[in-house]
C-alpha cells in the first residue's frame, strides 16, 4: 500500500463519506479503493468491447448499417431526458 494525497470535489467527498459511513468504515480509504477498482474493471471491459466493435467494422452491409443508425437516432430522440 502507498499513502498519497488526492484532491476531491466536495460532492465526491460527500458521496464517498456517505458510502463509508453506511458500511461502518472509518475514513474514506476503503470507499476510494472500491471506486478505483470498479472504475478499472469497467474501463477495461469497455475497452475490450470497443476493440471488439472496431474489429467487426464492415460486418454489416451499408443498408443494414443505415437502418440501424436510423433506429438508434429515433430511440435517442424519444428517450426520456433527465430533466423531464
Amino acid at each position: 500500500m502507498t499513502k498519497t494525497t488526492v484532491e476531491l470535489k466536495d460532492e465526491h467527498r460527500a458521496i464517498l463519506r456517505a458510502i463509508a459511513v453506511s458500511r461502518g468504515w472509518r475514513g474514506l480509504s476503503r470507499a476510494i479503493e472500491e471506486a478505483i477498482e470498479f472504475y478499472l474493471e469497467h474501463h477495461a471491459e469497455s475497452e475490450v468491447a470497443r476493440s471488439a466493435l472496431v474489429e467487426r467494422r464492415g460486418a454489416w452491409s451499408s443498408d443494414v448499417a443505415r437502418r440501424n443508425a436510423r433506429t438508434i437516432a429515433e430511440v435517442r430522440r424519444n428517450w426520456p431526458s433527465r430533466s423531464s
